[in-house]
């Protein structure tokens, strides 16, 4: 069996054909990032600029991302940003179970490879395959979940925010559980170290 590598997981992207989404697409978006962030984040699939650039997050909602971690302190560079899908779908409509459920195998591969301590899921695409097919993220988002180690938290997805601003305010509570989460596990101890979490908002 080969070594699980990054070039390994670049090469099999590139060639994967499990469903017809990389059909008349111009870049596959794997991912990128810190390749061993404790801090993942997990969003739906490319959009247009995504697919022109071959980069994650890099358009409206992904400018919006930035500045949503730029917030709480932490550098865009430091954290790892990938899709369910690695493929844009077709007019940017949600991934089917299908296309989702074939592209799994390449997302487990970067979880491996990051090995991350927490990761955001970023809308109802990502929650659905990793949490809970029957997931309501406007009742379960900013809840924590741990599993094998990881803690896992749903919040609304970037392009959710642009769509409806009045959402803006929940997703800043949930930065703000993120960012406590991170000084609870002592991570990025050189950005929080000198800082105490605030035990009421750790718990909520």
């Amino acid at each position: 069996m080969a070594e699980i590598t990054w070039e390994l997981f670049q090469s099999q992207v590139e060639a994967c054909a499990q469903c017809g989404l990389c059909r008349g697409i111009r870049h596959k978006v794997p991912g990128q990032g810190d390749p061993h962030a404790p801090l993942m984040f997990i969003g739906e699939g490319p959009g247009q600029v995504e697919d022109e650039q071959g980069l994650a997050f890099v358009g409206p909602a992904g400018q919006l991302l930035t500045r949503m971690l730029a917030a709480i302190g932490l550098p865009r560079e430091r954290v790892y940003i990938c899709n369910v899908v690695k493929c844009r779908p077709p007019q940017n409509r949600v991934p089917t179970p299908e296309e989702a459920q074939a592209c799994l195998i390449h997302l487990r591969t970067q979880t491996y490879l990051v090995r991350p301590r927490v990761i955001v899921l970023l809308g109802s695409t990502a929650a659905r395959n990793l949490l809970d097919p029957e997931i309501r993220i406007t009742r379960q988002r900013g809840q924590w979940t741990e599993r094998k180690g990881v803690w896992m938290m749903p919040t609304y997805h970037p392009s959710a925010l642009l769509r409806d601003p009045e959402k803006k305010r929940d997703a800043w509570t949930d930065m703000q559980r993120l960012r406590d989460k991170l000084i609870e596990l002592g991570l990025y101890g050189d950005l929080y170290g000198a800082e105490a979490p605030d035990q009421k908002s750790i718990s909520t």
